[in-house]
C-alpha cells in the first residue's frame, strides 16, 4: 500500500478517518494525500426565487486540510492538501485515479437505510464507484454526528498490535459496508 487517500470535511466522522489513515499510513510507510471537496456552485431560494452563485472556498475550508496535515505531521507523516471543486464523490474518485491511490479512507456517521435514501452516502457513493479499496470508518459511539454504535461493534484496539485500525479492520466484516453508513 503506496498511497493513502483521506477524504474530510471537519466533522467527527471523519476526524477518525484521518486518524485511522494515519495510523496505516505510519505502519505501511505510504504516502499520505487529504482532499476536502467544495460545491462549484452556493444555491440561495427565497421564496419562489433561487439564484447560484460561484462557491468561494471558506478559511474554513483551508484550514480543515491544514489540521489534517499537522495531525499527520505529530505522527513524523509528511501529508499532501488538495482543495477540490465540484461533487464530492466524482472529485475524490477522480483525485483517486489520477493519483494512483491504493486505498481511499473516509468517515461516516452511521445513518441507517432510511436517512441514507433521503440525504445520500458519499461513503456509499465512493464504495460504488471507486477502483481500488476503500475503508469506510464509522465514527466512535459519542462523538456529536455519530449513529449508535451496534453492541460489539466498537473495539477500541487490537489486542494483538495494539493498533486502532486493526480492531476496526477486524471489526466491519466483510459484505456489511452498507451497514456502516
Amino acid at each position: 500500500m503506496n498511497r493513502i487517500l483521506v477524504a474530510t470535511d471537519g466533522s467527527p466522522p471523519s476526524a477518525e478517518a484521518a486518524d485511522v489513515a494515519i495510523e496505516l499510513a505510519s505502519e505501511h510507510r505510504s504516502d499520505l494525500s487529504f482532499v476536502h471537496v467544495v460545491p462549484r456552485l452556493d444555491v440561495v431560494t427565497a421564496g419562489d426565487f433561487t439564484e447560484a452563485f460561484p462557491h468561494e472556498p471558506t478559511e474554513r475550508d483551508q484550514v480543515l486540510l491544514e489540521e489534517a496535515a499537522a495531525v499527520a505531521a505529530e505522527h513524523g507523516i509528511v501529508a499532501t492538501t488538495g482543495l477540490l471543486h465540484g461533487v464530492t464523490v466524482e472529485e475524490i474518485i477522480v483525485f483517486a485515479d489520477s493519483n494512483d491511490v491504493d486505498l481511499i479512507v473516509v468517515g461516516s456517521r452511521g445513518h441507517g437505510a432510511v436517512a441514507r435514501a433521503l440525504l445520500g452516502s458519499v461513503s456509499q457513493g465512493v464504495l460504488r464507484e471507486s477502483k481500488c479499496p476503500v475503508l469506510i470508518v464509522r465514527a466512535a459511539a459519542g462523538d456529536p454526528g455519530a449513529a449508535p454504535t451496534p453492541p460489539g461493534r466498537n473495539v477500541p484496539s487490537s489486542p494483538a498490535t495494539g493498533s486502532r485500525s486493526a480492531a476496526r479492520l477486524r471489526v466491519a466484516p466483510v459484505g456489511t459496508a452498507g451497514d456502516l453508513t
